[in-house]
């Protein structure tokens, strides 16, 4: 399979968004049970992702004691979640330059891995939380490019929650890339 193919079946209509991550693809296949386990746990993170994030994004409001408490409260929480991740970053995969959708990723990799590879695609989705989303995922093509190879990796098969909790990270990945781009310099 080429790369314009692997794009088709990786993003085709989807929402996608270009990050640098630390990021791996783990060959070798993944026992159901593993798999299970790792969607379960993937769909666990993005969902307290999301109620992390969307929740400090209420900034317009009005801020009574109870709101300043509980501010300070996640400030200390933000600086340990930041401490504990310092303490474990040489535990991370390499930052790589990924684009990556609810279906699927695009990821420069060193090496190449043969096309129809599964195993699974491993990657921080968040700066502040020093913990990894694990998904099963199969080679779709290995291209060279520059002075090594992207990977063109299709996630799944995902459970519908867990496709549904990765579209609106995304989202927000997204969203907040717009308004950082829209930021005056």
């Amino acid at each position: 399979m080429n790369a314009d193919s692997a794009r088709a079946q990786v993003f085709g209509d989807s929402l996608s968004c270009e990050e640098v991550r630390p990021a791996a693809f783990l060959p070798g296949a993944l026992a159901p049970a593993a798999v299970r386990q790792a969607c379960l746990r993937a769909e666990s993170l993005l969902r307290a992702l999301a109620v992390v994030e969307d929740s400090r994004s209420d900034d317009g409001e009005e801020h009574n004691a109870n709101d300043l408490a509980l501010n300070r409260i996640e400030a200390k929480l933000d600086l340990l979640t930041a401490l504990v991740a310092s303490r474990v970053a040489e535990h991370f995969d390499p930052l790589r330059p990924l684009r990556w959708s609810a279906l699927g990723v695009c990821l420069d990799v060193d090496d190449a891995v043969a096309p129809d590879t599964a195993g699974a695609f491993r990657v921080q989705p968040s700066d502040w939380m020093p913990e990894a989303l694990l998904l099963p995922a199969r080679v779709l093509a290995s291209v060279s490019h520059g002075g090594g190879q992207q990977l063109w990796l299709r996630f799944g098969p995902l459970p519908p929650a867990l496709e549904s909790a990765l579209e609106r990270h995304l989202f927000r990945v997204h969203r907040r890339a717009i308004a950082e781009s829209r930021r005056p310099r």
